[in-house]
């Protein structure tokens, strides 16, 4: 079963981090720090500070102990020694869950499409694939356009290359479902800028983001590091962690029935990788936090949250406006919430619904695909790396 706490299993005792390569706040090496201090000029851009101090220290080697997440003064371009590990077993795990939508029979998904759900449950399906469609390609644009490059250690960049990626393969996905049941593409897609519910939570996220879509911004002035930060723990633990975790939901109750199996099954690759995106993304924003000592306004956070829920309910309510088999809209806020009180356990921030239920027990599973295939009826979907993956995270 999926483990959020631990997402690579670095608890288990199995790996262990590497010498020298710890999590400490405070540089170890004050000969290279204080070089490349030397080279950064009150009111120089950040961009030049950083590429005039490696120059200053371009003849000395690279020490694991002296990189930041942010706001880093060793050499980019240098992956080892490894400060963060853990990164890098992040970019090795994406690796393994390598698949594409044509790998996965959608035949019988037409016929369901078309001959077994109920005017309620193609509601359901197209608005689920009209949100996440338009979702996954603002998550392809915000890491690699605002947050990849402010990363000051390429072991973290690696992954978020390989996590740009995968948001193109997401939207590449929803497209083929879109392209192979017959939908209006136009109609599907623009949905987004008509129907409310769904603009609002895009809405939401363009704002949260936009900020530090920013190529100039500078990461040394306290208050964009904490806006920042604001804003990656956004993207991770709400964008993320609960909005998509949650929004595959529907789809996965359709397949509950029977019925979309094919659409299901690509969402629970996906889910795969959405895991790692989000327990990256938490990990990520943990470690800027210690390197920092940031101490983020708690108002701020709980208006994050509030925000949120009240987005997702009436998101809920649009594409439930009466429940289908198995699901309803209040499930669906329920889960919500106490999926961000998972992700705010993991930031080590107060719970933000208390006393939330798990209303969906079965969705955590989704991410543990476990299945053999004739291969004269489909496609291989499990390569021999990924089926040997334990997505237990």
């Amino acid at each position: 079963m999926l483990s959020w706490d631990d997402p690579l299993g670095f608890n288990s005792g199995e790996q262990k981090q590497q010498p020298g390569a710890g999590d400490a706040a405070a540089p170890t090496n004050p000969v290279v720090i204080e070089q490349t201090l030397e080279a950064v000029q009150p009111g120089e851009p950040a961009a030049e500070k950083v590429v005039s101090a490696n120059s200053a220290a371009s003849m000395e080697p690279v020490h694991a102990e002296d990189k930041r997440v942010v706001n880093g003064l060793t050499d980019v371009n240098q992956l080892a020694p490894f400060k963060y590990p853990w990164a890098w077993e992040f970019f090795l795990n994406a690796n393994k869950n390598h698949w594409t939508p044509l790998d996965i029979n959608m035949t019988q998904d037409v016929q369901d499409y078309q001959h077994r759900l109920t005017p309620e449950q193609r509601h359901v399906y197209e608005n689920v694939l009209a949100y996440l469609t338009t979702s996954d390609v603002l998550a392809m644009r915000n890491i690699g356009l605002a947050v990849m490059e402010k990363m000051t250690a390429p072991e973290l960049q690696i992954y978020q290359a390989r996590q740009v990626y995968e948001e193109a393969l997401h939207t590449w996905t929803y497209q083929h479902c879109i392209e192979t049941i017959g939908l209006d593409q136009g109609e599907i897609y623009n949905r987004y800028r008509v129907v409310p519910e769904i603009n609002h939570k895009i809405q939401i996220t363009n704002r949260r983001l936009h900020s530090i879509l920013r190529a100039d911004i500078d990461l040394t002035n306290r208050d964009e590091l904490n806006n920042f930060v604001m804003s990656y723990m956004f993207f991770a633990a709400v964008f993320e962690g609960c909005w998509f975790y949650n929004g595959f939901s529907p789809i996965f109750a359709l397949q509950r029935q029977g019925l979309m199996k094919g659409t299901a099954e690509q969402l629970q690759y996906i889910m795969r990788d959405e895991v790692l995106h989000c327990a990256f993304g938490i990990r990520v924003v943990k470690q800027i936090f210690a390197e920092n000592s940031i101490a983020l306004d708690p108002r701020e956070i709980r208006q994050m949250w509030d925000e949120s829920e009240a987005a997702e309910t009436d998101y809920a309510r649009y594409i439930l406006p009466t429940p289908i088999i198995g699901y309803s809209a209040e499930n669906h806020v329920e889960q919500f919430r106490h999926t961000a009180n998972r992700r705010a356990r993991q930031l080590g921030l107060e719970e933000p619904f208390p006393g939330a239920r798990n209303a969906l027990p079965w969705l955590d599973e989704q991410a543990n695909l476990r299945k053999e295939k004739n291969f004269f009826e489909t496609r291989v979907t499990e390569y021999q790396t990924g089926g040997a993956l334990s997505w237990d995270y």
